[in-house]
């Protein structure tokens, strides 16, 4: 590895520096060795693997770390936060040069646990490490895992689990609650930090006439393209704190997370969520909340005489959030339908097939599948409201009149997954994991290497549709 210790450069008051506590009878669950390679990890890394994802093995180059941030939960001051389950053991260049940090998820308890026990359990860590590893695969910018591991220690939830841990990696671990803490707890260090985040993450800034107004913008159109990308996929993060969102628009943090199946734009897919505030439909609106409060952080940069004015450019770089997530989504979708993004009508026409997918209660992956194969007798056979799927189809086919169909067809097969991490898939890798048999989380982790590519020597049924309607769907919550 070629190391890069940046963060310990900062004040010793923005974190913990610690050793984890690794857990007893450690022994290996998955690797990503792919990601290793990408890493530039050594023949002697790979072999000691299990030890680095256990706890067991750290590096003399960099002292392991927790965090301190804060942050608002479920739109709510929740005060100090922290790394109160993971360690920043490492950051360390990958092969195009990019720093990239090494975070060991359930490493021991650390000042910021809050009462926690500073572990993480055997179901959330399969659950994190093969949602990671699908959202790379499909081109949303996420946190992964170089792998995890399982012991024979049992940590306490509603019941005893099987204790794990996981080796994160992400391009970030700088979140908005970062910014939040140091205004709250610690005001003075706040130049110095945001220069080291602009300097780290957009060096590009830097040459701006106003610099941290260059740097909030990019971060606003940052959220905003991974925010669309996440609707196209169906993906629901389950838990937008503005402690789990970063400064470089990369997904981190989303334990409760799902990816749609039956179009219902209000699923709570975060059972923890008991007032829907992040549901799928809610997304963009409450990164663009989040995004505010993050703002208003920056605010204290400004000299005393210039705070008014500040206050405006700062508002008026939030103003960029919506035409960026616009112009992303829409030409998504357009790809998405074999539709050209320029026609006045492609959105429209987009809206109208949603519209179905929710009526009907259709599933959103396999949908967009369909109309790419042409089956529209069968889908239509499938609604109860066959008019309105003829009405769309009408104004479908009538946009795609006289355009070039080939490169139309071309970009649905690029943009249309055939596989998505359905809970019930991942459910049933737990379970099996639960009782020493990885043989699951190894067939997932492959099948969503390629999820654009069908895999007949892989699939299962159960991987392309959901859950019959009378069977009960997975049920998702904060605990890990």
């Amino acid at each position: 590895m070629q190391f890069n210790a940046r963060y310990p450069s900062l004040n010793p008051k923005l974190y913990h520096e610690q050793m984890p506590v690794p857990l007893k009878g450690a022994k290996a669950g998955h690797f990503n060795e792919a990601l290793a390679d990408e890493l530039q990890w050594s023949a002697e890394d790979k072999a000691s693997w299990v030890e680095i994802c256990s706890g067991q093995k750290t590096f003399p180059e960099f002292h392991p770390l927790a965090m301190v941030y804060a942050g608002h939960q479920f739109g709510q001051w929740a005060g100090q936060l922290g790394d109160g389950r993971g360690l920043l053991i490492a950051q360390i260049l990958d092969q195009n040069g990019q720093t990239i940090d090494l975070h060991l998820k359930g490493a021991g308890s650390t000042p910021y646990s809050r009462m926690g026990d500073g572990r993480a359990v055997l179901h959330s860590v399969i659950r994190e490490y093969l949602a990671g590893h699908a959202l790379n695969a499909l081109d949303v910018p996420s946190s992964n895992s170089v792998g995890f591991t399982t012991s024979e220690q049992g940590v306490q939830r509603e019941k005893l689990e099987l204790g794990a841990m996981m080796l994160r990696t992400s391009d970030c671990h700088i979140r908005l609650g970062h910014f939040e803490w140091i205004n709250q707890y610690q005001p003075s260090l706040l130049q110095e930090f945001t220069q080291k985040c602009i300097e780290w993450h957009y060096p590009e800034c830097l040459e701006a006439e106003q610099p941290i107004l260059a740097f909030a913008t990019k971060v606003i159109q940052k959220t905003a393209v991974m925010i669309a990308k996440w609707q196209l996929v169906g993906f629901a993060h389950g838990v937008m704190n503005t402690d789990n969102l970063n400064i470089t628009g990369s997904t981190l943090d989303f334990g409760p997370y799902g990816f749609m199946e039956r179009f219902r734009p209000n699923w709570i897919n975060n059972h923890s969520d008991y007032n829907g505030r992040y549901t799928y439909q809610n997304q963009p609106s409450m990164a663009h909340w989040n995004l505010w409060n993050w703002l208003n952080n920056l605010i204290p940069l400004a000299k005393p005489e210039e705070k008014e004015k500040f206050k405006q450019d700062l508002a008026q770089c939030l103003e960029h959030f919506e035409p960026t997530f616009l112009e992303h989504y829409t030409h998504g979708l357009c790809a998405k339908l074999g539709l050209p993004s320029f026609h006045k009508d492609s959105f429209d026409c987009g809206m109208a097939f949603l519209r179905i997918l929710q009526t009907e209660q259709l599933d959103y992956t396999s949908s967009f599948l369909r109309l790419q194969n042409k089956e529209y007798e069968a889908m239509k056979d499938d609604c109860l409201d066959r008019r309105q799927f003829e009405a769309f189809l009408t104004q479908y086919e009538m946009i795609r009149e006289n355009q070039d169909i080939g490169t139309l067809d071309a970009t649905m097969f690029e943009a249309n997954p055939i596989y998505i991490l359905r809970n019930h898939m991942a459910q049933k890798a737990i379970e099996l994991a639960e009782r020493n048999d990885f043989s699951e989380v190894e067939r997932l982790f492959s099948l969503l290497s390629q999820p654009f590519t069908r895999q007949t020597d892989l699939e299962k049924p159960e991987d392309l549709a959901p859950l019959p309607s009378d069977v009960p769907e997975v049920m998702v919550s904060c605990s890990s």
